[in-house]
């Protein structure tokens, strides 16, 4: 799936997606709801799976 496609589902351009998945670009809950429903994940698991990520990044 390309940045385009994503771009279409959500109904913004292309560059909001480059934002997001370069990190320039933060997400509220609803953005990241409609994002992952977009790229066909459930957004609950995904979620789960973001926090599990986080919490193996150490604290400094």
């Amino acid at each position: 799936m390309t940045q385009q496609d994503v771009a279409d589902r959500l109904g913004k351009p292309q560059s909001y997606v480059a934002k997001v998945e370069g990190g320039e670009r933060r997400l509220d809950v609803v953005e990241f709801v409609a994002l992952a429903k977009a790229i066909g994940e459930n957004p609950t698991e995904l979620f789960d799976r973001l926090l599990a990520a986080l919490d193996s990044i150490p604290d400094e």
